[in-house]
């Protein structure tokens, strides 16, 4: 069986993976909070790291760390790529990037996954989706005019993992998003028609942007391009989100 470390949200989902590919660790746990996290939080979960790359040292199994593709690492003036330096603007960013050296350096067996940003039944309620739809359902939303974000369903996350361990990809760092950064006022609107509400905005000239390439994880997975990927991929993303919450996998919006 796949060891997944972890309780929250990506752990939850990865455990549909749980009785495949024994010889991995999936390391779900840590910060999922790019602001507020304490310097004790950032240390924690290095010492987590370490620990978890210790143990696959000893078993010689694969670690699959979870990194991140957000604005913390690329910026908005070209799509990020993994084969080019990056300088972290934030200090989640900076954790993260100093992670991954510590996984390249370590000697273990290894997959690095810069995610996008994920939504999904489950979430923390201080994530994206969930503190829209609150904001929605309590009539009033603020809508930051600089944002745009790479939305994936986790359930695509699962998948892609799943695709590049069969596929024996090992020792790479790969960015796992859409390569579509949508403003988020499009996902405001199309949560407000799937919802049947109207809430007043709050406009903020404020915000990250970001964009992320997705040639390396289309050139390792070329079957990746069936899942829709796209300039319109959000809507169906956040129907399925939905959908899955309304089924009893999530709140319920």
């Amino acid at each position: 069986m796949m060891e997944i470390i972890g309780r929250g949200f990506l752990a939850g989902h990865l455990r549909t993976l749980a009785a495949e590919h024994p010889d991995a660790v999936a390391l779900a746990a840590g910060v999922s909070w790019a602001s507020g996290t304490s310097a004790a939080d950032f240390q924690r979960e290095v010492d987590l790291l370490h620990r978890v790359m210790d143990d696959c040292r000893a078993s010689g199994r694969t670690l699959i760390f979870f990194s991140t593709a957000s604005a913390g690492v690329y910026g908005p003036d070209r799509p990020g790529r993994e084969d080019e330096p990056v300088e972290p603007r934030s200090s989640y960013g900076a954790h993260k990037l100093g992670m991954e050296q510590a996984v390249r350096e370590s000697g273990v067996d290894h997959l690095v996954l810069r995610l996008g940003h994920l939504i999904g039944p489950g979430q923390p309620a201080h994530q994206m989706l969930p503190t829209l739809l609150r904001a929605l359902r309590g009539g009033q939303v603020t809508v930051q005019r600089a944002a745009t974000r790479d939305v994936i369903d986790v359930a695509h996350v699962v998948d892609v993992i799943d695709l590049l361990l069969r596929r024996g990809v090992r020792g790479e760092t790969v960015n796992v998003a859409t390569g579509s950064s949508v403003p988020a006022e499009r996902i405001v609107d199309h949560l407000e028609l799937r919802l049947a509400v109207s809430a007043t905005r709050q406009y903020q000239d404020a915000g990250t942007a970001h964009r992320v390439s997705v040639d390396k994880l289309h050139r390792l997975l070329p079957e990746v391009r069936e899942f829709g990927f796209g300039p319109d991929y959000y809507r169906a993303a956040l129907d399925s989100c939905l959908a899955r919450m309304r089924d009893g996998e999530g709140t319920a919006p």
